[in-house]
């Protein structure tokens, strides 16, 4: 007789190889014949005949890098006159009189730029989104026909306009233009290049295949261009959900508005450079698609839109559910793994088999595919999947949490990723302001680290050398998220101690040196 918790072990992990045959899925899909791209608009026509463009930057405490996302605004290629710019900002620090100094340090002929404030954070982006479009009191609405957008952390190109507008000019069917996200400090450390692994096939695999197969994409919250007319037309921007950008782009195609994805353009952003961050944005976006999934996902599969369409849009929305299994996995490891030791089964082997080939497989193909689409070298590739593979292991917890929360129906704060304008190396987060705490949950992710140790030990013992290393993939993933998390923690203790030492050792001025400072 099977023991139970190796059946519910192995009947976990056939649930999951559904995640990876949906990756391979999806990487068949790039087979498909892309659709011919609109060229950029050039300098030499009219431009009085462009349309009227509203930038929104919202912004809040962002100290380290809202004068560089300004300035960037600012220099888009494209008429003043048919180009004004909202500073979307709710700030509670010095971040607004950033902003002030830096408009006011704006040159002659620039496009106008408003600083808007608002009465309350109520809503938080998705209401200063909604604000700008609308208008208040003494604060007038959006006037562009189509709304880019851009996050803090972004730097768009000058010529981001001519490049993203074509398709919306060209079809009115199309209410929004997507754009890829670049890395401005890919190789800040071992964490921002997984990061930037992990958004390339994101972006490069599933952005292009969902296009390919005229299925549901999503609006990244960040380096897009949306029709104003079609945010109206879907219901408006509603801070319902954490990812009210996720939130928007399945009720605008729902409503049957279409979405365009252009690779070929790129928009540098600055990845999270501290565990904690990174943490805090996964968590976000876990429980906002989760959220989503239970606003709309009767709707979607209620929709006009074909049936593949309904199951891919649904898998898309429910795809953070995979962390629930991962985490109730991990749990299991060592008792299966005793189980195991004691009662040869005959059929783990295949079974193991049977994820390695079904489960994993497809998801590290996937991950390629996506460093070769954004130009990038396979080799290192390669060298940075087991990394990977540990890496989004180690987030189970810290996800499984959102998606429980979203489940149970319990609001909480957006809570925007802090930036640091950490760009090289020897750039880091200590000594910063808006550094994240950590609770409890780095002490829970070594529990399950060492849980997941123990289970590779014994699985070695018996000679069970897939499931020990398996095991061992997962103990390294925990153990890596823990560890990392405590780092600002160690870190700001380490820095007051040094400062204070050093505070000490400075020699005091005698009291007959300030007298003679003074005489003199």
């Amino acid at each position: 007789m099977i023991p139970l918790s190796v059946g519910l072990y192995y009947a976990l992990f056939a649930v999951l190889s559904l995640h990876g045959l949906h990756r391979a899925v999806l990487c068949l899909r790039l087979l498909r014949k892309p659709r011919p791209q609109e060229d950029p608009i050039t300098g030499g026509g009219n431009p009085t005949r462009l349309p009227f463009v509203t930038v929104q930057l919202p912004i809040y405490n962002e100290r380290y890098v809202a004068a560089r996302l300004l300035e960037a605004a600012a220099a888009l290629d494209w008429p003043a006159d048919r180009l004004e710019i909202q500073v979307l900002d709710d700030s509670t620090d010095d971040t607004t009189e950033i902003l002030r100094t830096t408009i006011d340090a704006m040159p002659d002929g620039s496009a106008p730029c408003t600083l808007v404030r608002r009465p309350t954070r109520e809503g938080y982006k998705a209401g200063a989104l909604r604000f700008g479009l609308e208008g208040g009191p003494g604060v007038p609405g959006a006037r562009g026909e189509f709304v880019a957008i851009f996050d803090a952390d972004f730097i768009p190109q000058r010529d981001f306009l001519r490049a993203a507008m074509p398709p919306l000019l060209t079809d009115p069917r199309v209410a929004l233009v997507q754009a890829r996200w670049d890395h401005l400090n890919r190789d800040h450390s071992a964490l921002t290049q997984l990061q930037a692994v992990f958004l390339d096939a994101h972006f490069g695999v599933e952005h292009e295949a969902r296009q390919r197969a005229n299925h549901v994409i999503n609006f990244n919250g960040t380096a897009g261009v949306w029709r104003t007319q079609a945010i109206a037309d879907a219901g408006g921007w509603s801070h319902e959900t954490l990812t009210e950008d996720l939130d928007l782009s399945f009720r605008a195609q729902i409503c049957g508005q279409r979405f365009v994805y252009l690779h070929d353009l790129s928009v540098p952003a600055e990845l999270p450079i501290e565990m904690n961050a990174f943490k805090r944005q996964q968590y976000r976006w876990a429980k906002g698609s989760i959220e989503t999934a239970r606003r709309l996902l009767i709707p979607l599969l209620r929709s006009r839109l074909r049936l593949g369409t309904k199951i891919e849009g649904a898998a898309h929305l429910l795809n953070n559910v995979t962390y629930v299994l991962i985490l109730i996995a991990s749990m299991l490891s060592l008792p299966v793994a005793l189980e195991q030791s004691e009662a040869s089964i005959e059929w783990a082997g295949w079974l193991d088999a049977w994820l390695l080939g079904v489960g994993i497989a497809p998801v590290i193909v996937y991950l390629l595919l996506g460093q070769l689409r954004a130009h990038h070298s396979l080799g290192g590739a390669l060298l940075r999947m087991p990394l990977a593979l540990a890496l989004g292991i180690g987030l189970a917890f810290n996800n499984t949490r959102a998606v429980v929360s979203a489940m149970l129906h319990r609001r909480s704060a957006f809570e925007r990723t802090p930036k640091y304008d950490a760009l090289s190396r020897s750039d880091t987060w200590i000594g910063k302001r808006y550094v994240v705490g950590h609770g409890i949950a780095p002490l829970i992710e070594l529990a399950l680290a060492a849980n997941c140790l123990a289970a590779c030990i014994v699985a070695a013992r018996a000679g069970n050398w897939s499931f020990a290393a398996f095991s061992a993939l997962f103990a390294s993933g925990y153990a890596w998220v823990g560890v990392a998390s405590f780092l600002p923690t160690v870190s700001e203790h380490l820095r007051r101690r040094i400062a204070r030492w050093a505070k000490r050792r400075t020699p005091r001025p005698s009291p007959t040196s300030i007298e003679e400072a003074g005489s003199a």
